[in-house]
């Protein structure tokens, strides 16, 4: 068994971690809305309004803090006024981009603010740049957040809400690079400053402007739109990366039939994410001081499940998937600086969902796990931190990082990559002296999962920890990920 060092400065805080940096991502894709979170206000499964009850609960268990619809590539053809008033007049639509199904738009703009309300989460809405017209997005604004006074207030309170609802981020336009419109950087830039203009604040509302921003490494885009946009009305730009093994596109593999090389292949995409974000800050600080990074559409991708639609996105979700999502949190956690939000792709039953649903059944994946056991870093301050290392296959062995909390106790995540070490971690914390600790561990074979007929194959249990005046020594069996509270 490895010996690690882990040295922790309590007094060295480097930046606040924002709830929304565990945020999440909820598109009209395969069962993501219906048939998982929406199920209608008529089905046997319990729920209100339409909105599972136990998915409801399981997203608050989390903390859930912000929730992005109704896409991805889907928000640029959506037409929100298709999906308000009387539900059997509301008109439909073919979802082109996701399986050629008939969307009934019988969850529209109520039902997704009743979603967040019920969760108690911020909504974040990607608005309609694509296909859509600038007082289309203005209408929408003025629609959701105006108090009374104009014709789009007053046709909300005929559809049954009297006061606005609030939002703070509004994303204008998503993946204008690709399926939202096949633009040039600085196409997009001018078109993002048209829309932005006429997206108001209204009865006390503030709004947080999103551009969309690049995919991967697409450098060239960051620099260009910033070179146009600058602080014209931009809090922040967009990042979409997915982790696909070896980066094959065509052949991304099962998700759980898999080598061991690639799960190394897996989590060595998933590390990459570390650079795009250092090199895109860069660009950001040659134009801003003040626009941030939002990592709004990540995760892990892989090829569907057999037997299901290929437009459904639909895959099962195992311990490489754990561990991809702890190393990603990690990373974003020490970047906290410049990120100011990150959105899991998705939250249920598609590509590595929080959830899957089956009927009236719920499973809660291991991705789920990590996101409660990592939720405690919400709204905290990173802290210096460093783990001796060693590199197994290409990649670190272990992940991790470190934040105290407003209570004053002390979060620390690690996570054992390898597949066939333990790692004992022995810790110096500077600044802070421990009297009590909880350890969560999340372990098993790497290719084990959650099912509907073993729902709890993978799930937390306790881990055994040792204190000392100045610090902790624990054991992470290998494919283990840990979350440690010191009070």
């Amino acid at each position: 068994m490895k010996q690690l060092n882990m040295v922790i400065n309590a007094l060295d805080k480097r930046s606040h971690i924002n709830p929304e940096i565990y945020g999440h991502f909820s598109e009209h894709l395969g069962r993501c809305i219906y048939k998982g979170i929406y199920v209608g206000e008529d089905s046997p499964i319990p729920n209100t309004d339409g909105i599972r009850n136990d998915i409801i609960q399981a997203f608050r268990d989390i903390k859930m803090p912000v929730l992005r619809w109704p896409g991805g590539c889907f928000a640029d053809e959506y037409h929100w006024k298709d999906g308000i008033g009387e539900k059997s007049l509301r008109k439909k639509m073919v979802n082109t981009h996701w399986g050629g199904v008939t969307e009934d738009n019988s969850f529209g703009t109520h039902e997704f603010f009743n979603l967040c309300e019920q969760i108690g989460c911020e909504p974040y809405l990607a608005g309609n740049l694509g296909s859509g017209s600038v007082q289309e997005l203005a209408e929408w604004i003025e629609y959701i957040t105006l108090d009374s006074g104009s014709p789009m207030a007053e046709l909300r309170k005929k559809n049954g809400r009297e006061k606005p609802w609030k939002l703070k981020y509004l994303g204008i336009g998503n993946e204008n690079w690709g399926c939202g419109g096949s633009m040039t950087p600085e196409y997009y830039a001018n078109e993002y400053r048209r829309y932005q203009t006429y997206c108001r604040n209204f009865s006390g509302n503030k709004l947080y402007k999103i551009a969309c921003g690049p995919n991967g490494d697409d450098y060239e885009w960051t620099d260009k739109l910033l070179s146009i946009v600058k602080d014209w009305h931009t809090s922040a730009i967009s990042l979409h990366y997915y982790t696909v093994p070896k980066g094959d596109w065509i052949h991304k593999g099962s998700a759980t039939d898999f080598t061991d090389d690639e799960y190394y292949s897996t989590i060595s995409s998933t590390l990459h994410i570390e650079e795009l974000i250092k090199k895109h800050s860069a660009i950001i600080s040659k134009y801003s001081d003040n626009i941030k990074l939002i990592i709004d559409e990540w995760g892990c991708w892989y090829d569907v499940e057999p037997g299901t639609n290929p437009g459904f996105l639909y895959q099962q979700n195992t311990m490489r998937d754990a561990i991809a999502t702890a190393c990603n949190l990690n990373i974003f956690n020490a970047h906290s600086d410049v990120i100011c939000m990150a959105n899991l792709a998705q939250a249920v039953n598609v590509l590595q969902a929080l959830i899957l649903t089956e009927g009236d059944k719920l499973v809660k994946t291991p991705t789920y796990h990590i996101f409660g056991m990592f939720a405690q870093h919400q709204d905290s301050e990173l802290i210096y931190s460093f783990a001796e290392n060693f590199s197994v296959n290409g990649i670190p062995a272990v992940s991790q990082s470190a934040s105290i909390n407003p209570d004053g106790s002390i979060t620390v995540t690690l996570a054992n990559c390898t597949l066939d070490e333990d790692i004992e971690i022995n810790s110096n914390i500077v600044g802070f002296s421990p009297k009590s600790a909880v350890a969560t561990l999340l372990t098993g074979d790497v290719r084990d999962y959650n099912s509907f007929d073993n729902p709890d194959t993978v799930t937390p249990t306790e881990l055994a920890i040792s204190l000392s005046d100045n610090g902790f020594s624990v054991t992470l069996p290998k494919c283990s990920v840990a979350s440690i509270t010191l009070r």
